[in-house]
């Protein structure tokens, strides 16, 4: 019997041998118990990776296809910025065009073309990620931050050039920082 004065982890139990019991199968595929296999991939390397037959479509191993639910819920996950951004352009658009006690049909049209620009600019950011993140570095995307970030960067941006056109702002802006 085991010193119980020694610590759990320390403790050995000796066991009797069993007839059948700790004999390893033959293995099959070029394995040795006690020899690693360094430096031999499991398969040649270019069969690694998929290829294109013009006629039949992809070929090799794919990923599982993911429901579409799956990819709304990764697009939704740092949504968060671009909804701060693009409020923080609303207001600073709606100072600008009350400011310029006019139609508002025209600002309105600016409004909504910076809109659709930002949105061209996160699916730019999606497309880079995909491209330098998952095919280049090999890595998982698993969610949209990173564009969600830059779309409200942009958007902050779009909404202090909204303000920077406004006369009364400047001047404010102006007379608060002594120019």
């Amino acid at each position: 019997m085991a010193d119980q004065t020694q610590p759990w982890a320390e403790r050995t139990v000796e066991v009797p041998p069993q007839p059948g019991v700790g004999v390893v199968p033959p293995q099959r595929d070029a394995f040795r118990r006690g020899v690693a296999a360094v430096g031999q991939p499991s398969r040649p390397r270019t069969e690694q990776f998929s290829t294109v037959d013009p006629t039949a479509g992809w070929s090799g191993d794919s990923a599982p296809r993911r429901p579409m639910s799956w990819h709304l819920a990764q697009l939704r996950r740092g949504g968060e910025w671009s909804a701060a951004g693009a409020l923080f352009a609303f207001v600073c658009w709606g100072i600008w065009a009350i400011s310029g006690r006019g139609d508002l049909g025209a600002p309105l049209l600016t409004f909504v073309l910076s809109l659709l620009t930002a949105v061209g600019l996160f699916a730019l950011a999606r497309l880079l990620g995909r491209l330098v993140w998952e095919r280049q570095l090999g890595r998982i995307r698993r969610s949209a931050r990173g564009a969600h970030l830059v779309t409200a960067i942009f958007l902050a941006g779009v909404g202090v050039a909204y303000l920077q056109q406004t006369e009364w702002v400047v001047a404010a802006w102006n007379w608060v920082s002594g120019n």
